[in-house]
């Protein structure tokens, strides 16, 4: 804490600032003033908490000095030091807003114990007004969510109470707009940081900083309403502050503009369209700033995943293999991601339909098998983790999957296990010999097995079988009957249609027409 001895004796002054160990205290003594005019000057530059002062002094006086200070810094506590043991002189300074009065023969300590006073009034009053600041902030920011959260338009009467607690965003029409930023941080800094809350809280301190704005924190980022200018000459200072904000903080920020207003009954306008822009997190993440005015018309991309892409999704899962796995959604998410047309509502239904086509899978191998435990569906998708991070959360929910295969496996009969080969291979020509090697059965005890746990023998089981996946197929999907009978490893397209026909009554197209 600073403190300044002004007195017009050298004697005195020196004496002050070098017999006293202010250090020891706490206090760090400024170069001493021979006059109140001196004082004054430097005041507002070095900014003394404490000051003592003589009374009389060449030209103004000490009481002089003090009314002017306590009316431009009224936190600063004056001190008189005087030779003059007076009442009138004392009753004079406590209406100057003096806190003491002490006499030049008073003993260091005694000095010391005025300054310490005075540093005590000082913290408390500090402390006092910082709750107030925190008591105010909280309340302002209280008003701003709830109109930032409301979808009505607000009234005349809130937008007014808006300006008188943040006169700061008031903006002039046809020279400023307003501007809702969305603001977070990659996952990892987060992470690192062990705190999300603390790290949003320095952002948006520091961005109070740096522009005319306020923030608050809202859904895992930080909300930033900003006062920019119509002519800016080409210079984005909110760009240019967040950019400096996130070297400060060593993290990377995806930040997302909402469409500029010109008064705050649009508020609603921005926020939306600021949280529309923010859902491109993942999808522009190597832009880092997008602004929802620049995103064109995006059309989306399908949102169902094809029956080829559904086959080897299902192939790699059966296989095991997790690596191939990886690849294979890692190629998947990279093309979606540099997909012009995606859009963050398109990219999340076609990557749950992945999801749920690994589900079927699981439950056709379930009931190829006769697996009679009840299937678990698994964990609910975490649909913000999707958006956010959908390879890791592909990889999650499928890893899970494969395991719930090895385990519905593992105890079952090599009868039940040759059914789930069946089941995986009907796109194949599967031939009897074949099945019973997987297995590791002689072929004709295999088949005397088959038959007797089945009720069928092994031909009719597996032409049943890929029939009956031809009435899904045709039945769920747009596939051409030429493909549906190649999937179920029937090159010869009339040949299926005779087998299905006698199999269900109906020929292919008549069964389509008709589910």
């Amino acid at each position: 804490m600073k403190v300044l001895i002004v007195d017009d004796e050298v004697i005195i002054r020196n004496g002050l600032s070098t017999v006293i160990n202010w250090e020891d205290s706490g206090f760090t003594v400024l170069e001493p003033a021979a006059s109140a005019e001196e004082a004054l000057l430097r005041i507002p530059t070095e900014r003394p908490e404490i000051i003592f002062t003589d009374i009389q002094m060449t030209g103004k006086s000490g009481l002089d000095m003090a009314h002017e200070v306590k009316r431009e810094y009224p936190d600063t506590e004056m001190i008189i030091i005087s030779g003059y043991d007076e009442f009138a002189y004392a009753q004079q300074a406590l209406r100057e807003g003096v806190s003491d009065y002490l006499l030049k023969t008073s003993r260091p300590n005694e000095i010391i114990g005025a300054a310490l006073r005075a540093k005590e009034r000082l913290e408390q009053r500090r402390q006092v007004g910082e709750q107030g600041r925190a008591n105010e902030t909280a309340l302002n920011r209280s008003f701003l969510r709830k109109m930032i959260a409301s979808t009505s338009t607000p009234s005349e009467q809130t937008v007014t109470e808006l300006w008188n607690r943040y006169p700061s965003l008031r903006v002039i029409k046809g020279k400023q707009l307003l501007q809702v930023w969305l603001l977070s941080t990659q996952a990892g800094d987060r992470e690192e940081s062990g705190n999300s809350e603390a790290l949003y809280g320095a952002l948006g301190d520091m961005l109070t900083g740096l522009l005319p704005c306020e923030w608050l924190q809202w859904n895992e980022s930080v909300l930033l309403l900003v006062r920019v200018d119509v002519d800016n000459n080409g210079w984005d200072t909110v760009e240019w502050a967040i950019q400096k904000a996130g070297q400060a903080l060593c993290c990377e920020i995806f930040a997302a503009c909402g469409r500029s207003i010109v008064d705050a009954y649009q508020l609603r306008e921005a926020v939306d369209t600021a949280v529309e822009a923010h859902a491109y997190s993942w999808l522009l993440s190597h832009e880092q700033i997008v602004r929802y005015d620049k995103l064109g018309e995006r059309k989306g991309l399908r949102v169902v995943c094809t029956l080829e892409e559904e086959i080897t999704l299902s192939s790699l899962l059966r296989s095991g293999n997790m690596d191939e796995l990886q690849m294979e959604i890692g190629n998947i998410v990279e093309r979606i991601k540099y997909d012009s047309q995606a859009t963050p509502g398109s990219v999340q239904a076609y990557l749950n339909s992945l999801l749920i086509a690994g589900h079927r899978w699981l439950e056709r191998a379930a009931s190829s098998i006769g697996y009679s435990n009840l299937l678990s569906n698994g964990e609910e998708v975490d649909k913000v983790e999707l958006a956010r991070r959908p390879e890791q959360t592909l990889m999650h929910h499928f890893e899970v999957m494969m395991k719930q295969y090895d385990l519905m496996v593992s105890g079952t009969s090599p009868v039940q296990r040759a059914l789930a080969y069946i089941h995986d291979h009907l796109d194949q020509s599967l031939s009897l010999s074949q099945v019973a090697k997987h297995v590791h059965m002689n072929p004709n005890y295999f088949s005397e097995v088959f038959k007797r746990e089945t009720g069928q023998n092994y031909i009719e089981f597996v032409t049943q079988a890929k029939l009956r996946k031809a009435m899904s197929l045709l039945s769920e999907t747009p596939a051409k009957i030429s493909e549906v009978a190649n999937q179920i490893g029937y090159e010869d397209i009339k040949h299926f249609n005779r087998l299905f026909k006698k199999f269900t009554g109906q020929t292919p197209s008549e069964y389509r027409g008709k589910s």
